[in-house]
């Protein structure tokens, strides 16, 4: 199982969220700590900007940011709308 660690950033975004995406939030993030690269979350590297993050989904809208610090340390930086790659 992985190690993952919540930055202060996804913290605050993350209770930003509707209360109705708790559940599948907690799911997602639960499926992510047991398969970082299962296939229902998407997960695919980012470019540009965000070169060196990874980024999978929560649902068709929310997706979650991250960089791998280890082959077993994950850290989230932030989770929301499109608007969180800007």
């Amino acid at each position: 199982m992985a190690e993952v660690l919540y930055t202060p950033h996804f913290k605050r975004d993350a209770k930003r969220l509707p209360v109705s995406l708790r559940k599948l939030i907690e799911d997602r993030l639960k499926r992510f700590k047991t398969d970082p690269f299962d296939p229902l979350l998407k997960t695919h590297k980012l470019d540009g900007k965000l070169r060196g993050h990874w980024s999978f989904s929560i649902d068709h809208k929310i997706r979650a940011i991250f960089s791998i610090e280890d082959k077993s340390v994950f850290v989230l930086h932030a989770i929301g709308d499109h608007s969180i790659y800007d």
